[in-house]
């Protein structure tokens, strides 16, 4: 095995915190990291402590051929996907180049997870809760909420709580709806699963505050409710690698419904990271084809609390 590993972030352009815990981790390891990322722009906070890549859109029909040159022009040992769009780009290229380590689930299951149609159905044949939802033809209660059924990041999602506001809407775009919960806790749930299906770690951790679909603020919970349902679902799917399960729990009735599956690393794992659950130790102890054992041992109540930090480009650059 080489000292020397290539990992390329694909879409990583904010994870700089995760790159820094990957670098330290190979250094605990007798490994040299070198980062890689795949942007559209060199101008992103990545550029910072890796190298930049000038990529193609994940939708344009060149993408594999020229991420197949990048991989090998760069001697690229991992790759890690950190959008939506680019884990079943990960999911392909992990069938077509399997002597690069890809820790991600199967294409089927990411296909499945990011049409919220289908991971609805999903849910409910694994009897997995999820909350009251709705046909458009239904009589509604309201508030609900509506969410496109290809949309991530919080985009088009919309709270509804007339009939007028309804009928306004209702038509225009392809929506799965649910019932809204107004008194609520939001909850994330940072997982690992080995390429052989044993889980290695399960953190839960409630978002105390969000910004655009991002966490700004997260403290880690050991909530046996969460933990059962999310070994429950690993169970369940051709889960691998690094999984992020986001639930709702309704403080009036303390009901707990999964909201989405992320088969991808989380912008806030770092809290479960800083908690004990070493995922980029992980990643790399498997890519070396290396053991590893199930850890419970993190750390409670860990506190991760972000803030700005700038990355500066000057015109003379290069």
């Amino acid at each position: 095995m080489n000292r020397e590993i290539n990992i390329l972030f694909l879409g990583g352009a904010k994870r700089v915190s995760l790159a820094k815990h990957l670098i330290e981790a190979g250094e605990k390891m007798g490994c040299d990291v070198h980062i890689f990322s795949y942007e559209l722009q060199n101008a992103v906070p990545i550029a910072s402590i890796g190298t930049v890549i000038i990529g193609k859109r994940w939708t344009d029909e060149d993408l594999f051929d020229h991420l197949t040159g990048v991989i090998e022009d760069n001697h690229i040992h991992i790759i890690l996907p950190f959008i939506d769009p680019a884990v079943e780009v990960a999911s392909r290229l992990k069938d077509m180049l399997p002597a690069i380590f890809i820790p991600c689930s199967t294409l089927d299951i990411c296909q499945t997870m990011f049409d919220k149609h289908r991971s609805e159905r999903w849910f409910k044949q694994h009897q997995i809760p999820i909350p009251p939802s709705y046909t458009p033809e239904d009589k509604v209660t309201f508030p609900i909420i509506i969410k496109p059924a290809t949309g991530s990041a919080s985009k088009g999602i919309e709270i509804i709580t007339d009939q007028a506001q309804w009928d306004e809407v209702k038509n225009k775009q392809d929506y799965v709806i649910q019932k809204y919960l107004p008194n609520k806790e939001e909850y994330t749930v940072d997982c690992y699963v080995t390429g052989n299906g044993e889980i290695i770690s399960i953190v839960p951790r409630i978002r105390l505050e969000v910004s655009g679909g991002e966490v700004l603020n997260s403290m880690t919970k050991r909530d046996k409710e969460l933990i059962s349902l999310s070994t429950k679902i690993l169970q369940s799917g051709s889960f691998s690698g690094p999984i992020t399960i986001q639930y709702i729990r309704d403080k009036d009735t303390d009901q707990t419904f999964v909201m989405e599956i992320n088969p991808r690393l989380g912008g806030g794992v770092i809290a479960s990271i800083e908690a004990g659950a070493n995922i980029p130790q992980y990643i790399l102890t498997e890519y070396k084809g290396e053991a590893l054992n199930p850890n419970d041992d993190w750390k409670e109540d860990t506190l991760m609390t972000r803030y700005f930090k700038e990355v500066i480009f000057h015109a003379d650059n290069h």
